[in-house]
């Protein structure tokens, strides 16, 4: 007789205002579905109310709300996200910038719809002011406490909230006992180990466009995060000019760039998340010199200038480009 085929539950929901999907292999048979299902629904409630911007009574939303610019004490996973979110911004030239709420505000991404014009050059630079994490913002990591230059500075962690709720739910399955799993959040995700086939996981990255489902290229995984950063879905149109969701935290304005995606590859879904953001604002042609500085793993899809606004041309790191070699 053969061995018993490995114990598999596959788990999906809402979090985030996403969809997640969760596929565990080789779960010990005395963790029944429904155990486990209320376990991942703990871990992304806990990280909801420590991250995020939309939850009024979340920590990050209270310390965005408080006119306090003395140190205060904040949660060692708060800390963890603010680290990871400070190296980033440091080795992206400021590109990814957690204090850029005022401007996703002021552009109609966040809570308030788009019913105004363009901003004037004026509104921008009002908004910079108050944007800028490593002047804006001072971390203590070993005291746990985080301190902002004036009251109206904020923190927005949607780019790198997820990767890290992500992160924990694959840290809570390894607590389990699970060491083959695959964990996604709104695309973004983390693999670990092997699929049910016993294989590593393959993962395929979407061409940029609206509405479609087709895949660009496949990547394997393994013990690795997965995030993709694109503008081809969320915009808004004024006059008859497009504007993407991405921002450029120097400059204050969306990114005019012809790179429309980009994909990276890191050894946690929250650096690739966070790096994900990063590379689309440098684009395709700086984002290149520092995935290569950085040893990084990132995959651009850019419009083709040279030809119809449709056609697209790919690029990819060297460490990505090892990846696809990997079997």
């Amino acid at each position: 007789m053969g061995e018993e085929p490995a114990k598999v539950i596959t788990l999906s929901g809402k979090t985030m205002g996403t969809t997640y999907n969760i596929t565990a292999v080789g779960v010990p048979d005395d963790l029944e579905e429904v155990a486990l299902s209320g376990d991942v629904e703990a871990v992304l409630a806990d990280v909801n109310a420590k991250m995020s911007n939309w939850d009024k009574n979340s920590e990050v939303s209270r310390f965005n709300v408080s006119e306090e610019t003395a140190p205060v004490e904040i949660s060692a996973d708060f800390v963890t996200v603010m680290t990871a979110a400070n190296e980033v911004h440091k080795l992206s030239d400021g590109k990814f910038d957690v204090t850029l709420g005022p401007l996703i505000e002021l552009w109609g991404f966040g809570p308030r719809k788009p019913d105004d014009p363009v901003p004037s050059d004026e509104d921008i630079e009002a908004a910079l002011a108050f944007v800028g994490q490593a002047e804006k913002l001072s971390l203590d990591p070993e005291a746990s406490v985080l301190s902002k230059s004036a009251p109206e500075v904020g923190i927005n962690l949607s780019a790198i909230a997820k990767g890290f709720g992500i992160d924990a739910v694959a840290a809570k399955l390894k607590a389990l006992g699970i060491d083959n799993y695959m964990v996604e959040i709104g695309g973004d995700l983390v693999a670990s180990g092997h699929n049910d086939k016993g294989a590593a996981w393959k993962i395929g990255i979407e061409k940029p466009e609206p509405g479609e489902k087709a895949v660009e290229q496949v990547v394997s995984l393994e013990d690795k995060g997965l995030a993709t950063s694109g503008d081809y879905r969320n915009f808004v149109e004024h006059e008859g000019v497009r504007y993407s969701h991405i921002i450029d935290p120097v400059t204050g304005k969306p990114i005019t760039h012809w790179t429309t995606s980009v994909s990276v590859v890191a050894d946690d879904a929250m650096m690739a998340d966070a790096w994900a953001t990063a590379m689309l604002v440098l684009g395709s042609e700086r984002g290149l010199e520092a995935a290569e500085a950085n040893n990084s793993a990132v995959f651009f899809i850019s419009r083709d200038e040279t030809a119809d606004k449709s056609a697209y041309v790919t690029q990819a790191s060297s460490a990505f480009e090892a990846l696809l070699k990997e079997k």
